[in-house]
C-alpha cells in the first residue's frame, strides 16, 4: 500500500494481480483508493486520477455531505432505512416492554417506556436490525455454502466503520456490518457471497475476480450501488 498525492488528493494504491483498475471511495471520511495492475506505473496511476478528478470531487462532496446527515434522534418523523427502502419513524411511549415493529412499507414504529432517552432508542433500534439482519443472512450463507462446496465455521454482526465485511480465511469466520440491513437483499447477498469467496480465494486476485463473475455476473454494479451510501 502507498498513498500518492496527486493535485491535492491522497490517493492510497494497492498494486494487485488484476486485469483493471479500481477506484473506490469509503465513507464516513471519502478515503480514496485504488486498485491497480502489478503492470501499472505510478505514472498511468496519476494519470487515471486526473482523468477522473471531476467525478472525485463530486462523490467526495456527497459522501461528506451524507456523513453530516446520519445524526439520529430517533423521534417520530425520522427518516430510517430497512432493506432499502426509506421509513418514516413513529415513536409511541408505552407502559410495555419496548419493540420495533412495521407497518407496511411506509412506518417503522418503535415502541419505548417514559423516560428513555436517544441513547437507549438507538440501542433498541440497533437490536432489532441486528434479528433482522441475522434472518436475512443465515439463509444466504446456506445457500452459497451449497452451491460453492465450503463451510463457513462461525459469522457474526458488528457495527464497522469502514468495510461492509470481513474475512478470516484461516479460521473460516466471517463478519458482517450492521449497516447492512438497510441497503436493498440484493446487496446484501453480494457481501455475503463477496465474503464467502475469500474462503476459496484469500486475495483479490484474477481467480477470485472471475469467481465473482461467474456466480454474480453483476456484482460490479451492485458494489457501486453499495458505495454511493455511507457504512
Amino acid at each position: 500500500m502507498e498513498i500518492l498525492h496527486i493535485r491535492n488528493i491522497s490517493v492510497e494504491v494497492e498494486w494487485k494481480n488484476i486485469k483493471n483498475i479500481h477506484l473506490t471511495l469509503y465513507p464516513p471520511d471519502a478515503r480514496i483508493h485504488i486498485s491497480a495492475p502489478v503492470s501499472m506505473t505510478k505514472e498511468a496511476v496519476r494519470l487515471f486520477v486526473i482523468s477522473k478528478q471531476q467525478w472525485i470531487n463530486q462523490r467526495v462532496e456527497m459522501i461528506k455531505s451524507q456523513s453530516r446527515q446520519t445524526q439520529r434522534e430517533y423521534v417520530s418523523g425520522e427518516n430510517h432505512y430497512f432493506k432499502g427502502i426509506r421509513y418514516r419513524l413513529n415513536v409511541f411511549i408505552r407502559n410495555a416492554p419496548p419493540c420495533v415493529t412495521l407497518s407496511g412499507t411506509r412506518y417503522i414504529n418503535l415502541q419505548v417506556r417514559e423516560g428513555s432517552n436517544t441513547t437507549k432508542r438507538a440501542e433498541i433500534m440497533k437490536e432489532w436490525y441486528r434479528n433482522e439482519l441475522k434472518q436475512v443472512i443465515a439463509p444466504l450463507i446456506e445457500k452459497w455454502e451449497e452451491l460453492l462446496t465450503i463451510n463457513v465455521n462461525h459469522w457474526e454482526i458488528k457495527q464497522m466503520k469502514t468495510q461492509w465485511g470481513s474475512c478470516n480465511h484461516n479460521a473460516k469466520r466471517i463478519i458482517f456490518n450492521l449497516e447492512l440491513i438497510k441497503k436493498p437483499t440484493h446487496c446484501i447477498e453480494y457481501i455475503v457471497l463477496h465474503e464467502m469467496l475469500h474462503l476459496i480465494e484469500r486475495l483479490h486476485t484474477s481467480r477470485y475476480i472471475a469467481l465473482l463473475d461467474i456466480h454474480m455476473p453483476n456484482w460490479r454494479n451492485i458494489k457501486n450501488e453499495l458505495n454511493e451510501f455511507i457504512v
